[in-house]
């Protein structure tokens, strides 16, 4: 699929026909809401109330919902991990993947080594993949180079895809995602590099909006975490974190003590932690991509962070080793199969409450007068036939901008 630029950059007007249903989370009304047999007007990108001239679409009756926000993601990366894929289904464990020098590190040569160039051909093709899956809005990390110019380079990279690409790209510096080799003896020293000389220079480029630390047992502690997210609030980086993904770190606490837009992956988090973010407002990201991909039973609970009042995402975890997973619909059915959310519920978690994880909740994630016109047409006619098809996917043209990205004339 050719994204660089639409069929139709010249059209500025759109009207979608004939939508048997269009189906969005209303944050008005706090509720997924559905209007059948209806049209959608669109101009200059936006959904506006009418539109004069332009395109006509005809949809043929079919389910019309916003485009997918996938907000946790790690993109940039030269090569896959296929070895370790192999190595899990042979029974290894993640831990014992990464101390044999798999994991995260595993990834770091490829990325210092490729020229900035070779590592964003690699990434307009992932982008291409995101949206053709539905994915409209993505957050992208760094974190695969662990050194300041290679970070630098990271970023850099998402920045100058997101302006050529027809996808929107959120970057998120992740310096602290793991201690590269030449740190492996010295981890608070590694620490100090990221405090007093990458989030520096991370925050003079300009680029990254977030930052982002893995904090876990072998990773980053809560007080490295805790150091390092307090520096980058003082260079005006918004602070997130991966917690609690295998054991009960303390993370979701410290997410809340420092006002963490949301905490990540919680598998493992305690009711400790559930407590301290309902309190705080942070949001619950989930990724039971990851769970699935790793070949584990434990998914996070959901169902308690909802009953305590909690904003829950979901997201993929894209990444070249624990979750080689872009399809946000196959992510919508392991919500459902695996962590008994409902249908409204897991659509809401990755449309609108997607964008309000990274502060884009009010021109994205909902079809509303006045918000970016990205949706998906689909080849269903109902929201539940998303799930109930899981790895069918049954999409019939990505609108992106206003802008048909895949024909379904």
């Amino acid at each position: 699929m050719n994204n660089r630029r639409s069929t139709i950059d010249n059209q500025q007007s759109l009207l979608l026909e004939n939508i048997g249903q269009l189906t969005t989370f209303n944050p008005e009304s706090g509720k997924v809401e559905t209007n059948s047999n209806t049209s959608l007007s669109i101009e200059n990108g936006f959904i506006v109330e009418r539109c004069s001239g332009g395109e006509v679409i005809d949809c043929g009756g079919s389910l019309v919902t916003p485009g997918f926000v996938d907000s946790h993601t790690h993109p940039v990366f030269l090569d896959g991990r296929e070895e370790e894929f192999a190595m899990r289904l042979a029974g290894a464990t993640y831990g014992e993947i990464a101390a044999k020098g798999g994991g995260i590190n595993s990834s770091i040569t490829g990325v210092r080594n490729a020229a900035k160039d070779e590592l964003a051909v690699r990434v307009i093709k992932r982008m291409d993949r995101f949206l053709k899956l539905g994915t409209t809005t993505v957050e992208a990390k760094s974190g695969y180079g662990l050194d300041i110019e290679s970070e630098l380079k990271s970023l850099q990279v998402l920045h100058e895809v997101n302006q050529k690409h027809e996808i929107d790209i959120v970057p998120t510096f992740l310096g602290a995602h793991a201690f590269p080799p030449e740190f492996v003896q010295d981890h608070n020293g590694y620490v100090d590099l990221i405090c007093n000389e990458m989030i520096p220079e991370v925050a003079k480029q300009g680029i990254a909006v977030f930052c982002d630390v893995f904090c876990e047992k072998g990773y980053f502690s809560v007080e490295q975490s805790g150091k390092i997210l307090e520096t980058a609030k003082e260079h005006g980086l918004t602070p997130r974190l991966h917690a609690d993904e295998f054991e009960d770190s303390g993370a979701a606490e410290l997410a809340a003590e420092v006002g963490a837009v949301s905490a990540d992956h919680l598998m493992a988090v305690s009711n400790a932690g559930i407590q301290k973010m309902a309190e705080n407002n942070v949001i619950a990201i989930l990724l039971p991509g990851t769970t699935f991909f790793l070949g584990k039973n434990t998914y996070a609970p959901a169902k308690k962070l909802l009953e305590n009042g909690i904003n829950i995402v979901l997201a993929t975890d894209f990444n070249p080793g624990s979750c080689h997973i872009q399809s946000m619909p196959f992510i919508i059915s392991l919500a459902c199969i695996k962590m008994g959310m409902t249908i409204k519920q897991v659509f809401a978690s990755a449309t609108y409450y997607a964008a309000k994880a990274l502060n884009l909740e009010k021109d994205r994630g909902s079809i509303a007068i006045g918000c970016k016109a990205d949706l998906i047409v689909w080849d269903i006619e109902k929201l539940m036939d998303i799930p109930y098809h899981v790895t069918d996917l049954p999409i019939k043209m990505v609108i992106k901008n206003g802008k048909p990205i895949d024909s379904m004339r």
